[in-house]
């Protein structure tokens, strides 16, 4: 029974480490990550909720989900690359969607603060975020 629970402790670890902490996602220059909910669910899938927010200028390095991911622009302004799909710009009150596996990059070109919440839903097991090249 002790086994079982620090096996299923290792995974919730591991698994929250993936998407706080992975190269890809690690704290970069003016972008902050903050978890508003981890939960397993739908069946065999975990449901990813965070609020970035981005100062003026920063830039998030390219990268890709497993999952699809939906986002809410909160405050200032989003512009999405996306592959497959021309630069969007997303401003408060609009929503986007990044198609599973395709790389994107996120980026505040303005000059005032940009806040958006992101909604990921991965398979159970898979690194939430992977870099690209």
């Amino acid at each position: 029974m002790l086994q079982r629970a620090n096996v299923a402790f290792a995974l919730i670890f591991l698994t929250a480490a993936t998407w706080a902490a992975p190269s890809t996602h690690a704290q970069q220059p003016g972008i902050q990550r903050k978890s508003l909910l981890q939960q397993d669910g739908p069946p065999g899938y975990q449901t990813i909720i965070n609020m970035l927010e981005f100062a003026p200028g920063a830039r998030e390095v390219r990268h890709t989900h497993p999952g699809p991911l939906s986002g809410y622009v909160l405050e200032g302004t989003l512009t999405l690359e996306h592959e497959g799909r021309p630069v969007t710009a997303y401003k408060a009150g609009e929503a986007f969607y990044v198609d599973a596996g395709k790389i994107h990059v996120g980026i505040n070109d303005s000059a005032a603060p940009l806040r958006f919440i992101a909604t990921l839903v991965v398979e159970k097991g898979k690194p939430s975020v992977s870099p690209a090249p």
